[in-house]
């Protein structure tokens, strides 16, 4: 009897390599394959600087260009790279650009990348302790270096009966501490008082609160959106937080959550955590600091001040994929009282029951987080931390600091811009002044530019000029009114020279918007 051809002529693809129709995981054909995909991201990187910035698709696009349906056929990697590189590329927003500004960065790096594969190749669902040991423990220990470098109070320590445990992004970490704080006092008031709870944030908290607040069953009539202003650097004033806690109290409700942020989404505010704690105590309020952006920074012990007080928080969080050279996504959150998340979020089917866990010798890691299921994202984390260790990570902390202070040099410089807030870490907030329009009398639109309608119209049409260039790409927000543009220095690659070439794209599309010289 002659031998069974598991191929076929239709299993072979363009290289002439077998592909087994019946092993989707032949290791000699992945570590080919993986070679080929580690060579196409290595060019990309190389020559990432070549694209726009900001994609410059039109929505729909790839519909008219892909079939409607998936093929039965199988392709080669060969052609599936050649249709990313035609068609995906051209796509994309490059979040890992040197001249990228926008939002906060999702900063990558070489061991988050190398961690992500190992994460990705092992494959583990870590739920509990028994799934993958390794899995476990690495994080509960990884979480414990990272807090030590944060300088975190021990109590947020494994060692100190609190811990740390990695969820996706910030907006599950708010909403685990929120379900776990409503639970909490729930116990105590009866559930028939659920409609009394009040969950708190400035005008600057992250919109993941509101968020929360809605998936927790929360009454969103008891969502306070607390003003900021620019006297405080629009962060969360004690005298607002303790009012807004006298006039619920005064109407009958039931003081609950406070969010308090280091590092605002629009400016990078920094709420007072300390005197936040203090008042919070006095109710019973649990405190939750969302630090996704600028709690990576505080390993540097010149920005440690920032979280002066946080001993008083209940929980803390950071995302390390923002500012922290981990690949998307890995946030990190740590907690006083672990067992009020447990007791919130956990579930024990019979067909998880195991020895380890009976033992209560171990974390089952599914009791701290909405899904049942999760990834083995300690082990880029860990990767970072090995491959770099505190001193270089310090170091390109600060390197993206500096940069940000070079171009908020050059804001300050240009008589035709301002500065909206303090720059706290390296995101620089500008516009274009009302003085220009107050002292040249310059129209746009039949406006005098410098009334705050006006300012506000120029300084977007200023923003879509530089991100139609291709050259850079930035963001914005609104703060007191006021429309302003963001610079945030993150990206990996950035060097002095990006930056420079992003204020001289400034400059231009100013003078082009404005009829000014330089």
């Amino acid at each position: 009897m002659g031998s069974i051809d598991l191929y076929g002529e239709s299993e072979r693809n363009e290289t002439g390599c077998n592909i087994p129709f019946n092993n989707a995981l032949d290791p000699e054909e992945f570590r080919r394959q993986g070679h080929i995909v580690i060579d196409f991201l290595a060019d990309y990187y190389q020559n990432v600087e070549k694209y726009p910035v900001l994609s410059q698709v039109e929505p729909g696009y790839l519909r008219k260009i892909f079939p409607e349906s998936a093929s039965n056929n199988h392709d080669s990697i060969e052609n599936i790279l050649k249709d990313v590189q035609d068609y995906i590329v051209p796509g994309l927003t490059h979040w890992q650009s040197p001249n990228y500004f926008a939002y906060f960065p999702s900063s990558g790096s070489i061991a988050g990348l190398l961690g992500e594969m190992l994460s990705t190749g092992f494959n583990v669902v870590g739920f509990n302790w028994m799934a993958s040991p390794a899995a476990t423990e690495l994080e509960g220990m990884v979480m414990d270096w990272l807090g030590k470098l944060l300088n975190l109070p021990r109590c947020f320590l494994f060692a100190g009966g609190g811990g740390g445990v990695l969820h996706g992004t910030t907006c599950e970490a708010i909403l685990c501490t929120l379900v776990a704080s409503r639970d909490r006092m729930l116990s105590k008031i009866g559930r028939d008082k659920m409609d009394k709870l009040v969950v708190y944030g400035s005008d600057q908290t992250h919109c993941a609160l509101l968020k929360a607040t809605k998936i927790a069953g929360l009454d969103l009539k008891n969502f306070r959106t607390i003003k900021t202003s620019k006297l405080s650097n629009f962060g969360l004033s004690i005298e607002s937080f303790r009012s807004t806690i006298a006039a619920d109290l005064e109407a009958g409700h039931i003081p609950l959550f406070l969010c308090a942020t280091v590092g605002t989404t629009v400016c990078t505010a920094v709420d007072p955590v300390g005197p936040l704690c203090r008042v919070a105590k006095e109710f019973a309020i649990w405190v939750h600091v969302d630090a996704a952006y600028a709690g990576s920074a505080c390993i540097c012990p010149e920005f440690q001040h920032f979280m002066d007080g946080i001993e008083g928080a209940n929980s803390f969080s950071l995302n390390a994929h923002k500012w922290f050279f981990t690949t998307l996504d890995c946030c990190c959150l740590w907690v006083k009282e672990p067992k009020a998340l447990i007791k919130a979020l956990s579930t024990n089917p019979d067909y998880l029951n195991n020895k380890a866990t009976d033992s209560n010798q171990v974390v089952d890691y599914k009791d701290w987080q909405i899904c049942l299921s999760r990834r083995f994202r300690a082990m880029k984390l860990w990767l970072v931390l090995r491959m770099y260790g505190a001193t270089k990570l310090r170091n390109f902390l600060r390197s993206h600091v500096k940069m940000a202070m070079k171009f908020e040099e050059f804001v300050s410089n240009d008589k035709r811009f301002e500065l909206v807030v303090p720059r706290n870490f390296a995101t620089v907030c500008f516009r274009i002044s009302p003085l220009v329009g107050n002292d040249k009398m310059l129209k746009y639109d039949e406006e005098v530019i410098g009334d705050t309608e006006g300012v506000n119209k120029v300084n977007q049409m200023l923003l879509e000029s530089i991100n139609s260039t291709g050259q850079v790409y930035m963001t914005h927000g609104v703060i007191g009114g006021e429309y302003v543009l963001r610079f945030c220095v993150g990206a990996t690659l950035t060097e002095d020279r990006h930056v420079s070439n992003a204020w001289k794209v400034v400059q231009v599309c100013a003078d082009e918007i404005l009829g000014l010289d330089s």
